[in-house]
């Protein structure tokens, strides 16, 4: 089995986060309202959306 290059993995890492940084620093300069939470919320929604919703039987009283 093949071991991990974590250096390689680190490296990505940091290059998205560096990415990150710069797109809100762009979005500032544009006035643009830039918020983490935003971003993941809308993750989360497409996330769920995708999944089916769970019923619950309703007990019988």
């Amino acid at each position: 089995m093949a071991t991990p290059n974590y250096s390689f993995i680190k490296r990505q890492k940091d290059l998205a986060k560096k990415a990150k940084k710069e797109e809100k620093k762009q979005a500032k300069l544009r006035g643009e309202v830039v918020s983490d939470d935003a971003e993941d919320e809308a993750n989360e929604s497409a996330a769920e959306s995708t999944t089916e919703p769970t019923t619950e039987p309703t007990p019988a009283a």
